[in-house]
């Protein structure tokens, strides 16, 4: 059976309310038998023995408001580097009096064309890093040896949505506009981002569409966090939404994004993907999500939306696995294969050949 230290757990950003505390739904952890059975029932069995972690952790933990931001900021974990996998620190330049944005360069090799990923890291728009995620990025761009550009945008609440998609887009361009210095291939640059920085490449693909500067070949979009009214003016069975992220994490995270009350008729469209009525044009699009992610339906209803306007989408629902399985639960076979699917779609994209299945 895995464990899953502490540090593990604050790496899924965040989770749910202390001991005593009502989850989504009204699954209490009240003291006697399991509070979470109910939940659990619905979990795929291979990825239960992380989820009890995940759920024991939480009752012993504070939840996700402004409270505890900082002691989770400060507890953000970062996984030792692979020695083989160049990663180098660059401060780029934004548009106009903006500031300039660092971003971690991962794979560069001199002298070649290769893909391209833009990538943009998860922590429900308040937490994570991108230099935590130097290690991640360090195995995806070796299994498809290709660059990786990861960016250190702007946190809410501090920097609200406009501000962190400018930093975004500065990661882009300078990605674009380099590319033969990075060794990157123009026409193969694909967006790629985790819950939150899902949500953030989808911002990124309409921004590519709208200033037209950048083409895109794909938006790898992960357990994507695309809808302000999921948790709040949505509600979802009390079974979906328990591990790794819930309503009221959702709540706050999205507050603190767009600086108003999420669900609410004052909700600014551009800060919200699920929100934009056009979707013609954009990028094609992978998103993969579990089937008891908070995120599940939103996730689905984007894929629908996407492929109605004319956007070649893949969608890979999971049954019965949680929000950032596959990060914490990373050798079960739910978690390999639906690496397996996100590396494929990233493949066919840059034109590469599949790799031979025995």
């Amino acid at each position: 059976m895995m464990d899953i230290n502490r540090r593990d757990f604050v790496r899924l950003a965040g989770l749910a309310a202390g001991a005593g505390i009502v989850l989504q739904g009204g699954l209490a952890l009240a003291a006697g038998g399991d509070p979470h059975a109910a939940a659990l029932a619905h979990v795929d069995p291979e990825l239960r023995p992380a989820a009890k972690q995940i759920l024991a952790m939480t009752s012993q933990m504070g939840g996700i408001d402004a409270q505890h931001l900082a002691q989770l900021r400060a507890n953000t974990p970062a996984a030792p580097r692979l020695p083989d996998i160049p990663v180098r620190e660059v401060r780029v330049p934004a548009s106009g009096s903006l500031p300039e944005v660092t971003v971690y360069v991962v794979n560069q090799r001199d002298g070649e064309k290769r893909p391209g990923i833009l990538h943009t890291h998860g922590g429900g728009y308040i937490l994570g890093s991108a230099k935590s995620e130097a290690r991640h990025l360090q195995e995806t761009a070796r299994q498809l040896d290709c660059v990786i550009v990861s960016v250190e945008y702007r946190l809410a609440p501090e920097a609200r949505y406009s501000a962190s998609m400018e930093d975004n887009y500065a990661g882009l361009l300078w990605l674009y506009r380099n590319a033969d210095m990075l060794g990157v291939d123009h026409s193969k640059i694909a967006l790629m981002g985790e819950s939150a920085g899902g949500g953030h490449a989808a911002l990124l693909a309409i921004t590519a569409r709208d200033r037209g500067e950048v083409p895109l070949v794909l938006q790898a979009l992960i357990y994507p966090m695309l809808d302000d009214r999921t948790g709040s003016t949505r509600q979802l069975p009390p079974y979906i939404g328990v591990v790794g992220w819930d309503a009221p994490a959702n709540r706050f995270g999205w507050e603190s994004f767009l600086g108003v009350e999420p669900g609410s008729n004052s909700v600014p469209a551009v800060g919200v993907p699920a929100r934009l009525e056009n979707l013609a044009g954009l990028a094609p699009a992978f998103i993969g999500v579990g089937g008891v992610d908070l995120f599940v339906s939103e996730d689905i209803e984007y894929a629908r939306r996407l492929t109605e306007a004319g956007v070649p989408t893949e969608l890979l629902v999971v049954p019965g696995a949680f929000h950032g399985f596959d990060q914490v639960a990373s050798d079960t076979g739910p978690a390999r294969k639906f690496t397996a699917a996100k590396f494929a779609a990233l493949r066919r994209a840059f034109g590469m050949q599949p790799i031979a299945t025995g």
